[in-house]
């Protein structure tokens, strides 16, 4: 058993009880995957992270699921950046993080931090029918094509016809398995849909999103940061957005409203890159005693 620091951290917010909570776990990197999904399974959050030394940048960064390990999450990279910052833990106004995706630049600007996503890869289009089916919607609430869209993480980018859609969606799990299969998913990663409208949750907003998720994660992420990227690269490929930059919404219906700042680098045919930038509120501090296993 040792002890390690930690701060959970709301991310995309300024305030606390706002965006979407991630506890991040000081020195941590090294515990194996069954006691950071346990640790994951215990705060009832939808993401965790563990930090640890880096031989070839900063500080390297593990994400962690109720269920498994993944190789990138968005809110929990600014939990990170936020927390270390908070701790006096950054010297200047930019770091870099190894993760499972790779290295991801990080700077800060102010109050915001602003995460480099990698360049958007464009996976298969996605039967809108079984899409519909798996977010117990009419095939007719879907705006064009749906596609399985990673700028770290993958998801099923969904354009949704209207705000009415969006908030009428619950997630049909027998109908989200044929979707994951259909798409490539191992049957862990059940690959669900990212739902968007175009038109914000308030005056700011530009999008408008929602991500419903399976069991043992929480019924719906409050905010999703990695989401948000390939749901701008999508937008932007497919012309449905014209701006370079737009600010995306989420978490709203849920009380937890969030915000995030989306810039394209690159042509919109040739995405290099997302930036993706969002504030961070330090809510608790603490210890955790851990297992080596468990």
């Amino acid at each position: 058993m040792a002890r390690y620091e930690f701060d959970w951290v709301d991310a995309f917010s300024d305030r606390a009880f706002g965006g979407n909570g991630c506890a991040v776990v000081h020195g941590g990197a090294h515990l194996p995957e069954a006691v950071c999904t346990a640790y994951v399974r215990e705060t009832s959050l939808v993401e965790c992270t563990f930090t640890g030394p880096s031989e070839v940048v900063d500080v390297k960064v593990r994400y962690f699921l109720a269920s498994r390990e993944i190789p990138f999450a968005g809110h929990p990279t600014i939990a990170t950046v936020a927390a270390m910052r908070d701790r006096g833990l950054i010297a200047g106004d930019s770091l870099t993080l190894e993760t499972g995706a790779g290295i991801v630049p990080v700077k800060l600007d102010g109050d915001l931090i602003e995460m480099t996503q990698i360049a958007p890869e464009f996976g298969p289009f996605a039967d809108p029918a079984l899409v519909a089916a798996a977010v117990s919607l009419p095939v007719e609430a879907i705006v064009g094509q749906p596609q399985k869209v990673s700028t770290g993480l993958p998801f099923c980018v969904t354009v949704l016809r209207d705000r009415a859609a969006l908030e009428a969606a619950e997630l049909n799990l027998e109908a989200l398995a044929d979707l994951g299969k259909s798409l490539g998913a191992d049957g862990i990663d059940m690959m669900e849909p990212f739902l968007v409208t175009l038109e914000g949750a308030t005056a700011a907003g530009d999008t408008f999103s929602r991500l419903l998720m399976a069991p043992p994660s929480p019924p719906e992420d409050p905010f999703t940061g990695s989401a948000t990227g390939a749901m701008a690269a999508y937008l932007w490929t497919h012309g449905l957005m014209d701006k370079a930059g737009f600010t995306a919404e989420q978490g709203h219906g849920l009380g937890r409203p969030g915000q995030a700042r989306v810039e394209r680098i690159g042509a919109p045919d040739a995405i290099e890159g997302v930036r993706v930038a969002g504030q961070g509120f330090v809510l608790m501090r603490g210890t955790a005693d851990l297992p080596e296993m468990v």
